[in-house]
């Protein structure tokens, strides 16, 4: 199959050379531990980050009255635009869900106004995130799918040899943009939500999403999570997480594997709310019995937030992995937090990108404490849909960014699962870890001080 030259460097912050991600040096770091003080709403450099205009995440505490709410609603001038209350958050013992406002104060000056209200947890503002890009298929067989064999790879493809190729019975989430789900080599490995009646118009799971059968588009609010040619980048992580083995295009590091969406990522990135929405999704699902093992976070932007950090803590509880790339502005986050990366939760795994040759790529985030590991990220072909003749076709594209080496890792996380039968998020984890080969590139760089190694369990 002759390649097509789509060397598109996506042109959002995760996914990328091409753009720096703007929130991320030493002089726009938020304090994560001040910021997430008990009784104490969060005060944010909101002019360091891109936000939504005038919006604020207030988390009430639970004992406050409808009374108590309505007086800081007015004190900042607000109107309601959404209350988040999601399942998770219920059963996770939140009794008010958050409330998504908009203040006549920019939200800077608002979170000045509520400081000291005894009946707030926090306050912040609605950051936006952006992007972090033996099979007979031919990008492996041409050698262009570098990432999946051995060298500086993942060693994928070792594992195939010795008949680990994953299982349909695992689960994975893709919170990006939306994936063509009908791409000939995803086809097959995307899966259905099985609490979910197709085109019945009934919310058959109650979770508050009619006819989420692929999944949730919360960019847009409805159940289509694929919406054309601007959904590349989502279609690039499934394409390496888990392309089929078909001999068409590529294939990825679980020939099985069952993928969903959660689609946050729009035209203009994402949101907080929507980001804590499409993470709360997945963990309803794990909640309801669906074997969902990681989600895949090719994604990062803004400061610290509680909210998108209880929202992960959530899925930590429900034991789901957080796999997140580490950014693209070649800074240390242990010095400069890039997040979600640089949150604290213990399920989370944050990636560092790779050249073919072994060197950390020139774009790619690190830190010895903060980055765990590194992964094929630069020169990666996957799926991608293409616009030809006014009809959507599948084609694929290589990209570059600590985005396209998430998804190595939360590919592994899958194929080790389908061999470790039960295996828990925490066993999951060390294991990855585990078997990373040292790496002279990444000593004192990520914790591991190695990278992916898929051949090793």
């Amino acid at each position: 199959m002759k390649k097509i030259s789509y060397l598109l460097v996506c042109c959002l912050a995760v996914s990328c050379t091409k753009t720096i991600d703007p929130g991320a040096d030493a002089t726009r770091a938020t304090d994560a531990a001040n910021a997430a003080a008990s009784n104490s709403v969060v005060a944010t450099q909101e002019g360091s980050y891109e936000t939504v205009p005038n919006e604020l995440l207030i988390q009430f505490k639970d004992n406050a009255s409808d009374a108590q709410r309505s007086q800081a609603f007015n004190a900042i001038g607000a109107s309601v635009l959404e209350h988040i209350h999601t399942n998770a958050m219920k059963k996770g013992g939140r009794k008010t869900g958050l409330f998504l406002v908009h203040a006549n104060l920019n939200a800077l000056e608002a979170i000045g106004k509520l400081k000291g209200n005894a009946f707030i947890e926090y306050a912040e503002p609605n950051y936006v995130y952006q992007h972090a890009a033996t099979s007979s298929d031919p990008y492996f067989t041409n050698g262009s799918l570098w990432g999946m064999g051995s060298g500086f790879g993942s060693g994928a493809a070792t594992a195939w040899a010795n008949n680990k190729t994953g299982s349909g019975t695992v689960y994975i989430g893709i919170i990006d943009e939306g994936v063509m789900y009908n791409h000939e080599d995803i086809t097959g490995n995307f899966a259905t939500n099985p609490y979910e009646t197709a085109g019945n118009g009934v919310d058959d799971d109650g979770n508050g999403y009619v006819d989420d059968v692929y999944g949730w588009d919360f960019a847009n609010n409805d159940n289509s999570i694929f919406d054309g040619t601007g959904d590349d980048h989502g279609t690039h992580v499934a394409g390496t997480i888990g392309a089929r083995a078909n001999t068409k295009g590529v294939v990825g590091v679980n020939w099985n594997v069952s993928m969903l969406s959660a689609k946050f990522l729009g035209s203009r990135g994402g949101t907080t709310a929507n980001a804590i929405k499409a993470v709360d999704y997945f963990t309803d699902l794990k909640n309801k019995g669906l074997n969902i093992v990681a989600t895949n976070n090719s994604w990062g932007g803004g400061g610290f937030s509680q909210a998108l950090q209880d929202a992960i803590e959530r899925a930590n509880q429900a034991g789901i992995l957080f796999v997140a790339a580490a950014g693209n502005s070649t800074v240390n986050i242990d010095a400069s937090p890039s997040y979600p990366a640089a949150y604290p939760n213990d399920n989370i795994i944050a990636v560092a990108a790779l050249t073919s040759t072994g060197a950390l790529a020139s774009y790619s985030n690190y830190g010895a404490t903060k980055v765990d590991i590194g992964a094929p990220g630069s020169g990666i072909w996957s799926t991608v849909p293409v616009s030809s003749k006014g009809k959507i076709l599948s084609s694929y594209a290589s990209y570059n960014g600590t985005s396209m080496a998430t998804p190595h890792v939360t590919g592994a996380c899958a194929l080790y699962a389908s061999v470790n039968t039960g295996a828990s998020a925490a066993q999951i984890k060390s294991a990855i870890l585990s078997s990373a080969v040292a790496t002279s590139s990444l000593s004192g760089k990520v914790l591991t001080g190695g990278r992916l190694n898929v051949a090793g369990f």
